[in-house]
């Protein structure tokens, strides 16, 4: 029917049509390829002070030269990192709004499966950006413990005693110290907050006694005597904290977690864009000097393809699911 009605338009008809259509295609190439030409917000879900804002701002001051066009930080603090990445997912699909979050991105939806928005379905990944050289294992400086063995010891013979601080429920610092609980055989009280800023500022106070968390947060209070640092969650040690062991040099033999760090969209945003933006931020990444700077704040680059993070957190979602059924997220 609809190859009939095609035959009883007039020539004219015809012709004009076919003109707007390439008026329609040439307007869609020319948006694209001037993209982007304004400004590109990046929500951060958590408090300024964070990794995710080291990441964020030193991408997007290396990136404007290369788009532009600057980058604008939106930090969106709250429900542990699902309000942020709601208003991503929620977002219009044009390019202007990008989610910089961790790996808490594969942890929220398993601790809190009422979510308003689908980790997978609702997002269009864009790069890995880097991972963690691994968590460092800190306490408040007055601790009895003064190493990992003690606190463990003295953490077991109390259950409950001692507290500690992550950026939120499902937050990937909640995840990661249920998982150093389970693993070292211990229970502590868990009292979360919106970032990690604040995490610290009560470890630092002693308000709480524990605090898992990234180095580049950690080791400048660790250097200056604020906070004790008794491992790192990594297979290594760190160079910016080189007297500080593994957690498995430190006697939890096996234990290792590092998180990792990226990008979206929200869902629906043209291939074009998704492609543009990940050029130039692995070209960014494969910088020396990026690098070294990543490091030294506790990252290890990357720039996958938008491919290959796929896959990254869909299996970091199916590990998370066999963790969470060894940890009493009843909290929530």
């Amino acid at each position: 029917m609809f190859i009939t009605y095609l035959r009883k338009v007039p020539v004219g008809l015809s012709f004009c049509l076919l003109v707007l259509a390439g008026h329609q295609a040439n307007a869609q190439q020319k948006a694209q390829s001037d993209y982007p030409n304004r400004p590109i917000r990046v929500v951060i879900p958590y408090v300024a002070g964070g990794p995710m804002d080291f990441i964020g701002r030193t991408l997007g001051q290396k990136l404007t030269p290369l788009l532009g066009q600057g980058f604008i930080i939106d930090n969106k603090p709250g429900a542990g990192g699902a309000l942020g990445s709601d208003i991503v997912a929620k977002s219009a699909p044009d390019g202007y709004t990008i989610l910089d979050t961790s790996s808490s991105h594969a942890s929220l939806p398993i601790v809190a499966p009422s979510l308003p928005y689908d980790p997978i379905k609702d997002f269009q990944p864009i790069t890995l950006v880097a991972n963690s050289v691994g968590f460092v294992i800190a306490t408040r400086p007055d601790l009895p413990a003064k190493n990992l063995q003690e606190f463990i010891a003295d953490a077991k013979a109390n259950p409950d005693r001692y507290t500690y601080g992550s950026g939120g429920i499902g937050n990937v610092m909640h995840f990661a110290t249920e998982f150093f609980n389970n693993s070292a055989g211990i229970k502590m009280v868990h009292v979360p907050y919106k970032g990690v800023g604040q995490a610290l500022t009560d470890l630092m106070s002693g308000r709480i006694d524990v605090f898992i968390g990234p180095g580049t947060a950690i080791a400048p209070h660790v250097k200056a005597g604020k906070i004790r640092a008794l491992a790192i969650t990594a297979n290594k040690r760190w160079s910016e904290l080189p007297e500080t062991p593994t957690a498995d040099e430190a006697g939890v033999k096996g234990f290792v977690y590092a998180p990792w760090y990226g990008f979206w969209f929200p869902a629906g945003v043209p291939k074009e864009y998704v492609t543009r933006l990940r050029n130039d931020i692995a070209k960014v990444l494969s910088d020396p000097e990026v690098k070294k700077s990543f490091y030294e704040q506790g990252f290890v680059t990357s720039g996958s393809t938008p491919e290959e993070f796929s896959r990254v957190i869909a299996n970091e979602i199916e590990v998370n699911k066999k963790l969470a059924t060894k940890i009493d997220f009843s909290e929530k």
